[in-house]
């Protein structure tokens, strides 16, 4: 999936560590999965292989940034356990989802 501007908001799961997710944000989902699997460095090195939970797209960048941002708190962490499933503790400082 490809959009102009950083409009793909992503969870992955840790293949090699279950228990562990990434939130982020692209404009081409299919190579930033490749880069955090296969890239040189970055918070998700440590856990490789990853697999996409979900991907949403927004019609702007400043939406998906801000559901991004939304997606790192204690409420977004839930609302993304509740719509996505239970993804299981994870640090939020790194990014991740932990449980509510």
């Amino acid at each position: 999936m490809k959009g102009i501007g950083r409009r793909f908001v992503y969870i992955l799961r840790s293949e090699s560590n279950p228990d562990r997710h990434y939130v982020g944000i692209t404009a081409d989902v299919e190579s930033r999965l490749d880069w955090h699997n296969h890239g040189p460095c970055g918070h998700t090195t440590r856990h490789r292989p990853w697999s996409t939970v979900v991907v949403l797209e927004f019609p702007a960048e400043r939406q998906a940034l801000r559901f991004e941002r939304y997606l790192k708190t204690a409420s977004g962490r839930a609302f993304a356990a509740r719509h996505f499933g239970d993804l299981g503790p994870t640090p939020a400082s790194r990014g991740g989802l932990p449980p509510p």
